[in-house]
């Protein structure tokens, strides 16, 4: 056997690897399952009474211990509740709309990370127990009008 071919399947083995699509970083990884859980609650749990519902998102409040980066977060929510089928059209909030009128298909959704618990040690990994609390507001209304809490953890290596 000739090193010829060995080295045209190598070069070919390597050209198809550098060819495939690209490896979604870490954080993306371990924060697209939990938007994903939380757009389809949010499309699913609240008994929507208008049609065109647009969200309003503020900025998420994260728990600094989590190591979590807000804006990287709010995007992923962001982009799991565009991906959704039917979803809401989104938009981010920022505290100067809260003095607009706004239309009755409007929502105010506001998201909170929390730590729960110690971090959980496996044996190739340590776990960050969360609960992401969601809350929908009429703009303007301090009191939510439809929560939500979902419980998980995420894995440390990949934040």
């Amino acid at each position: 056997m000739t090193t010829k071919p060995l080295c045209c399947v190598l070069l070919i083995g390597m050209l198809a690897g550098c060819a495939s699509a690209p490896q979604t970083p870490p954080q993306r990884q371990a924060l697209y399952g939990l938007g994903e859980r939380a757009a389809q609650t949010i499309v699913e749990k609240p008994d929507w009474s208008a049609e065109d519902i647009v969200l309003l998102l503020a900025r998420p409040d994260i728990d600094m211990s989590l190591e979590v980066d807000t804006e990287y977060f709010r995007e992923t929510l962001t982009r799991a509740l565009l991906a959704q089928h039917e979803g809401p059209q989104v938009l981010n909030w920022v505290p100067s709309m809260a003095d607009a009128s706004t239309p009755d298909n409007q929502w105010l959704l506001k998201t909170h990370l929390l730590a729960q618990g110690p971090v959980l040690t496996l044996s190739d990994r340590e776990l960050r127990p969360y609960r992401l609390e969601l809350a929908l507001y009429r703009p303007g209304s301090a009191t939510p009008r439809w929560r939500w809490d979902i419980d998980g953890a995420l894995d440390i290596s990949a934040l």
